[in-house]
């Protein structure tokens, strides 16, 4: 499921409410540093002739956009940063987070500004402090351990989970982690990242990055890999409860 437009919704999101959508990547096409085997976008794909939004084509329909809305007596909880991909990849993502505040500041300050990133990219000083910006910096860790985070995420090229929580920590709490569980098979190997031995090496990592809270949620639209099952409520609600046990709000989606 691609989204066609550079500005889409609002829609209402499990974790945002009212969200007002900012589609960096192309329409036509997935492009994201990560592969995820949940991904609803499905896996990465790329045309041809595949080519990123402008500043000005995301601007200008997303100030319009929000007029209209706002006169037809709408309501937006927030702008989100998310589409076919991974955002923070546009090469004027910092530039832009800036002129979309200018936006919100100027038409409705109330609306939440939200970016959900799998932060390979926060190690770039300019993505750092763009996502240091916005109010709802949500950062993806799917796994505690590393061979299971490559067999989910599925990630491109060079990749160190220490790395990447070490770049997690110099937020200093400043961000929102999100983590889908589930269990199934793909490449002809179990994943499951919600046993007791996973779970508590997540927890580990929680407990060094210290964000201000924790997503918790499982698959609600059809994946890539057909083979997936969703984490029961239940077993959502256990998690959440071990991670209120180390002083981190949950909420579960």
């Amino acid at each position: 499921m691609l989204f066609n437009e550079t500005i889409f919704g609002p829609i209402k999101s499990r974790r945002l409410g009212n969200s007002l959508g900012i589609n960096l990547l192309p329409t036509n096409g997935k492009i994201c540093n990560f592969n995820c085997i949940y991904c609803e976008c499905g896996f990465n794909f790329v045309n041809k002739d595949v080519k990123m939004p402008t500043t000005k084509q995301v601007l200008s329909p997303l100030e319009h956009r929000i007029k209209e809305i706002l006169a037809n007596g709408g309501k937006i909880d927030t702008i989100t940063f998310a589409g076919n991909g991974e955002p923070t990849m546009h090469p004027k993502f910092a530039q832009i987070v800036d002129k979309v505040i200018g936006i919100r500041d100027k038409f409705c300050p109330n609306a939440k500004i939200s970016v959900l990133s799998n932060a390979i990219y926060c190690s770039k000083k300019s993505i750092f402090e763009a996502l240091n910006k916005v109010d709802n910096n949500i950062l993806k860790l799917d796994a505690g351990i590393e061979q299971t985070l490559q067999a989910i995420n599925q990630p491109k090229g060079k990749f160190s989970l220490p790395k990447l929580v070490e770049n997690l920590q110099k937020f200093n709490g400043n961000l929102i982690i999100q983590t889908l569980f589930f269990k199934g098979e793909y490449g002809g190997k179990i994943i499951d990242n919600t046993t007791e031995i996973e779970v508590k090496k997540w927890l580990d990592l929680l407990k060094k990055i210290k964000p201000t809270m924790v997503m918790l949620y499982s698959l609600d639209r059809p994946t890539p890999a057909i083979s997936l099952q969703k984490a029961s409520k239940e077993s959502l609600q256990k998690i959440a409860k071990m991670v209120e046990g180390i002083g981190i709000k949950t909420q579960i989606n």
